[in-house]
C-alpha cells in the first residue's frame, strides 16, 4: 500500500509518494509560481520558423511556448464560430494569430514549454482528448466483457471531436456515476471552447491543479493507505477535492499536528532528496549505480562494489543485477529521468539469467505512472529504456543550473 505525503519545503510544496516503506516519487512545487504544466491559454502565434515545420506562441508574461506544426494540422483559433464557441479547424496559422493553447511539456534548461491544441481533460474515471477522436483503455485494464460493453456504450455517448481513454479507476464503476463524469468532462470543455471565443488573448482558460491534487486524482482507488499532511491549507484543498470526487478516499486523508517531528523527518525526506541528487546509489548487496544524466540520454552504470569474490560469481552478478534493475526503475520515477536511459549491467553469459532480468526490469517499470519502454538488450549488452517527457527532472528542478553533484 502506498501513501500520499503533502508537506513544506525551502518555500515549496514537496510531495512524496511512499510505496513499500521507500519513496518512489518526490515532486517540488514552488508556492507562488504553479506549474505550468496543464495550463490552458489563449496565445498569439509570435513567430513561425519553416525550416523545424514550428510555431512559437506567446503566452504574455514573457513566457513563449513550442508548437509543433508537423504535430497540429487542426487548430483552435479564439474567435467565435457559427456556435458561438471557439473555432475548431484545419487551416494554416499565420504570425498574430489567437490560438488555444495547453501546456503538454514543462520547459526543460533552455527549451521552452511544449504547447499542443490537442486538449486533454483528465478525471478520475476519463481523460477526454479534443482533436483526437480515439477511444482508448487503459494498458491495465484486460479484455473480457466488461470492456467490450463499456466501449459500445461510449461510443453512442461520443458526440464531438474529442476522443475517451478509460482510465483503470473505471473498471466495475457503476454506469451511472461513469456517466456523470463523462457529462461533467464534456461540458468542461464547452466551458473552455466558449469562454475561449470572447476572452482576451494571453487569458488563462484552465489553471493546472496542484501537484498533490494530481497525485490523488491518478491514484487507483483504494491504493493509498494514508494521504498526510502536516498543512491546514493542503489539508482544506485535498479535503474538497475528495469530498467531491474521491469521497472512498476522505477517511484516509490526515492532518499531522505532531510538532516534535516533522513530516519531512518522520520520512527521511531531505535526506531522499539528498540521495537523489547524488551519482552514486549503493544496493543493499554491496553493488551501486552511477547515474549519468547528459544532454542526449541518460546512462545507469551498474558495478559490483563490494561483493565478496570467494561466492559464486554468477549467482551474485545474478543477485546484484535483479536489485540493481528494480533500484534502477524506481530511481528513474524518483528523480523523473526521461528520454533515452541506457543501463549498463554486469555481464552475464547465461541466456536464462538475462531473460530473468529483463522480465524483472518489465515489471518494475510498468509500476511508473508515466509511460516507461523497455525497448532491448543490444549485442553488447546494454539495455535501452525510453520515458516519456513530462515534467523538468529532479536535479533540474531544485539545483537549476548548478546541475547535480557527487
Amino acid at each position: 500500500m502506498n501513501k500520499l505525503i503533502v508537506t513544506d519545503w525551502n518555500g515549496q510544496v514537496l510531495t512524496a509518494l511512499m510505496a513499500d516503506g521507500r519513496c518512489r516519487y518526490l515532486q517540488p512545487e514552488p508556492k507562488k509560481e504553479q506549474t505550468l504544466l496543464g495550463t490552458i491559454w489563449i496565445g498569439k502565434v509570435k513567430n513561425i520558423v519553416k525550416n523545424i515545420n514550428a510555431a512559437f506562441v506567446d503566452l504574455g508574461g514573457g513566457r513563449t511556448g513550442y508548437y509543433s506544426l508537423s504535430e497540429h494540422k487542426t487548430h483552435i483559433f479564439a474567435r467565435p464560430g457559427a456556435d458561438g464557441m471557439a473555432v475548431i479547424a484545419e487551416a494554416n496559422i499565420k504570425q498574430g494569430d489567437e490560438i488555444v493553447v495547453q501546456v503538454a511539456r514543462d520547459a526543460v534548461k533552455t527549451k521552452d514549454p511544449v504547447l499542443t491544441s490537442n486538449l486533454n481533460f483528465a478525471g478520475k474515471y476519463f481523460v477526454l482528448t479534443l482533436n483526437k477522436t480515439q477511444l482508448g483503455f487503459s494498458s491495465k485494464l484486460k479484455g473480457g466483457p466488461w470492456k467490450e460493453e463499456t466501449r459500445w456504450w461510449l461510443e453512442e455517448r461520443q458526440n464531438g471531436p474529442y476522443g475517451i481513454i478509460v482510465r483503470t479507476n473505471a473498471e466495475g464503476t457503476k454506469r451511472e456515476v461513469l456517466e456523470e463524469e463523462l457529462l461533467s468532462l464534456q461540458e468542461r470543455l464547452r466551458h473552455i471552447l466558449t469562454a475561449a471565443a470572447c476572452r482576451t488573448c494571453y487569458s488563462v482558460l484552465e489553471e493546472a491543479e496542484p501537484f498533490y491534487i494530481q497525485g490523488l486524482r491518478d491514484s487507483y482507488s483504494g491504493s493509498l493507505e494514508a494521504i498526510l499532511t502536516d498543512s491546514p491549507e493542503y489539508y482544506a484543498q485535498m479535503k474538497s477535492y475528495l469530498e467531491a470526487q474521491k469521497s472512498e478516499d476522505l477517511k484516509r486523508l490526515q492532518l499531522y499536528t505532531d510538532k516534535s517531528l516533522p513530516l519531512i523527518k518522520l520520512y527521511s525526506l531531505e535526506s531522499t532528496l539528498e540521495s537523489a541528487l547524488s551519482k552514486r546509489v549503493w544496493l543493499k548487496s554491496g553493488g551501486y549505480l552511477v547515474i549519468e544524466p547528459t544532454e542526449a540520454l541518460t546512462v545507469v552504470d551498474v558495478n559490483t562494489g563490494k561483493y565478496d569474490e570467494k561466492k559464486n560469481a554468477a549467482e551474485t552478478v545474478l543477485k546484484i543485477n535483479l536489485e540493481a534493475a528494480v533500484e534502477t526503475a524506481r530511481q528513474l520515477c524518483l528523480r523523473n529521468l526521461s528520454g533515452i536511459i541506457i543501463v549498463d549491467f554486469i555481464d552475464m553469459a547465461s541466456e536464462e539469467d538475462k531473460k530473468l532480468l529483463l522480465e524483472t526490469l518489465e515489471t518494475e517499470l510498468k509500476k511508473d505512472s508515466v509511460k516507461t519502454v523497455l525497448v532491448e538488450m543490444t549485442k553488447l549488452g546494454l539495455v535501452e529504456i525510453t520515458r516519456k517527457k513530462v515534467r523538468k527532472p529532479l536535479h533540474e528542478t531544485i539545483l537549476g543550473s548548478r546541475g547535480s553533484g557527487e
